[in-house]
């Protein structure tokens, strides 16, 4: 395929990208972010594909792939975030607590960051705004465009989720 080819079609491929990209992280800045970097992508290849192949279906895989990349890039950096704070909340350690109740409450601490790493990007995204930012489903939904109904569902699932997922845990 010719660069001038790729121009021709390049608007229609970036739209299917960002509907893909928007479908998986429901957040238009990810999706324009995604979009970005699967054009750099194709645009990098686009001597190198046959001008006969499916050149939509090639664009969707590689929006597929970058999502899933800035999906495990940001779950990677969840993890270090919240081992930094697990750390931090070591270090400063309630001298009244017993050596037990310290390392409960790590335990408990770590199978939380363990449970909310399950929850999908949108759910874990939410009830972090809601739970960890104190943030209202007002502001939530000023900042994320999602109707306020919504957010209370996604944000009620995702607590669910975590509550039935810790208590099961703790029973073992």
């Amino acid at each position: 395929m010719t660069q001038s080819e790729f121009e021709h079609i390049a608007q229609q491929l970036r739209a299917q990208m960002l509907k893909v990209a928007l479908d998986f992280f429901g957040s238009q800045d990810d999706a324009e972010d995604v979009a970005q970097d699967a054009m750099v992508q194709l645009w990098r290849y686009c001597e190198k594909i046959d001008s006969g192949r499916n050149v939509s279906a090639l664009a969707v895989r590689v929006a597929k792939n970058c999502c899933i990349s800035l999906y495990r890039k940001r779950q990677a950096e969840n993890q270090r975030s919240h081992s930094e704070m697990d750390s931090r909340l070591l270090n400063q350690q309630d001298t009244s607590g017993s050596p037990q109740e310290l390392l409960e409450a790590k335990d408990v601490q770590r199978m939380l960051t363990e449970v909310m790493a399950q929850l999908k990007p949108r759910e874990r995204q939410l009830f972090e705004m809601r739970q960890t930012e104190g943030l209202s489903n007002e502001q939530i939904s000023a900042q994320t465009g999602i109707p306020k109904t919504s957010i209370t569902a996604m944000v009620s699932a995702a607590r669910k989720k975590v509550f039935t997922e810790l208590k099961r845990r703790m029973k073992q």
